[in-house]
C-alpha cells in the first residue's frame, strides 16, 4: 500500500476510533449546495461529515477489529458522519435531510461497538431525544417507591381518620 493510502487509513481509523458514533451515508446525485447545507446541519449537532473511499473505510475497520461491517453496503459514494455526543440527534438529522433530499440515505453505522444496518439507523432516528428517554427511565425507576409511599400513606391516613371519628363521637357524646 502506498504511503498516502496508509496515511488516509490511519486518519479514518482515528476518526472512527475517537468518535462516539459513526454513520455511513450515501450522497450520490446531491448538489454541492445541498451537501453544504447537510454539513452545516450536522455541524450544529457537533457532528462532522467526511467523504471517504470505501476500500479505505474497510481497511480502517479491519485495523479497529470491527466485525460485521460486511452487512453495510459500502459501495458507490460514501460519506462518514461522525462525532461525540447524542447519536440519536445526528441520526434524526440524517433521516430528516434524507426525506427532503432523496440522494442522502443512511447505509449503516457503528455505535457503541455495534454495527448498525440502515434500518437500525432509521429506528434510532425515531427514538425520542436522550433527555426524554432519561426522564422516562427515571419515572420507571421511581414508580415502585412512589407507589409504596402512596399505599403506606393511605393506610396511615385510614388509621388517622378512624381515630378522628372516634374522637368526634366521644366529644359529641359528652
Amino acid at each position: 500500500m502506498r504511503s498516502e493510502k496508509k496515511y488516509m487509513v490511519k486518519a479514518i481509523t482515528d476518526m472512527i476510533g475517537d468518535s462516539d458514533y459513526c454513520y455511513f451515508v450515501t450522497y450520490a446525485g446531491i448538489k454541492v449546495q445541498d451537501f453544504s447545507v447537510f454539513r452545516a446541519k450536522l455541524g450544529a449537532a457537533n457532528a462532522r461529515c467526511s467523504v471517504q473511499k470505501n476500500t479505505l473505510i474497510k481497511k480502517a475497520a479491519e485495523a479497529l477489529s470491527i466485525t460485521g461491517l460486511d452487512a453495510v453496503d459500502l459501495s458507490q459514494s460514501t460519506a462518514v458522519v461522525y462525532g461525540k455526543g447524542d447519536c440519536g440527534a445526528v441520526a434524526k438529522i440524517i433521516g430528516e435531510f434524507g426525506e427532503k433530499c432523496e440522494a442522502v440515505k443512511a447505509k449503516g453505522g457503528y455505535v457503541d461497538s455495534s454495527v448498525l444496518a440502515a434500518a437500525d439507523v432509521v429506528q434510532l432516528a425515531k427514538l425520542p431525544a436522550k433527555p426524554v428517554l432519561q426522564a422516562m427511565l427515571l419515572g420507571v425507576i421511581q414508580a415502585p417507591a412512589r407507589n409504596l409511599v402512596t399505599v403506606l400513606n393511605a393506610k396511615a391516613a385510614t388509621i388517622v381518620n378512624v381515630i378522628n371519628a372516634y374522637k368526634d363521637k366521644v366529644q359529641n357524646a359528652n
